[in-house]
């Protein structure tokens, strides 16, 4: 099968997300005047090292957009096993004032580097400052990169100084309705490094 996207794919559900999985899953934590806002995004990923930087990308204007635009933070909190089903109730569109933290039972954290909640239990956190918002094409399609000013890990995640990604399961996004759940992890050498 090979289709345009502009012209359409006539299957019953857009193969895109399908395609491009599976997708960490950036779990923003964001203030403004109206309050804490808490959203899951999985159009996500870390981009650069040195300084270590984040982006994420949002259809639409939501609240973590405009609570961004307003203060020049947010929180990058990691999406655990465990928290599948409370990240996935923090997706539902609410009043601008509602507070998905206080709403889905979780608790808040002050971070250390910004002026922003965290997700208290969360595996790890990136507390991040708006670089730069780039409007992409489409209507209302954003991209928000930010840098990585402080990082918390969860003690019990550290092992043998390392971060074991298989002491909580992280949790990614595929396609359509669907998640993954990452419990193996195969170590392989780059060939300049034999």
């Amino acid at each position: 099968m090979f289709y345009r996207p502009a012209e359409g794919h006539g299957l019953p559900h857009n193969p895109f997300n399908a395609i491009i999985t599976p997708r960490p899953i950036a779990w923003l934590s964001t203030t403004g005047p109206l309050g804490d806002n808490l959203a899951p995004y999985s159009f996500f990923n870390a981009v650069a090292y040195v300084p270590p930087q984040v982006m994420f990308a949002s259809t639409g204007i939501k609240d973590s957009v405009r609570n961004i635009r307003q203060t020049g933070v947010f929180c990058v909190n990691i999406v655990e096993e465990a928290m599948l089903y409370a990240m996935n109730e923090t997706s539902a569109t609410l009043p601008r004032d509602v507070d998905e933290f206080a709403l889905n039972g979780l608790r808040k954290q002050p971070c250390t580097t910004i002026p922003c909640p965290r997700l208290d239990g969360a595996p790890a956190a990136l507390e991040c400052t708006l670089v730069q918002e780039i409007a992409l094409r489409g209507t209302d399609n954003i991209l928000i990169l930010g840098e990585v000013t402080g990082i918390h890990l969860r003690d019990d995640c550290i092992v043998d100084g390392r971060f074991d990604v298989t002491r909580f399961h992280p949790v990614g996004r595929l396609g359509y309705l669907d998640y993954a759940i990452v419990r193996d992890v195969i170590p392989l050498a780059r060939p300049d490094m034999r």
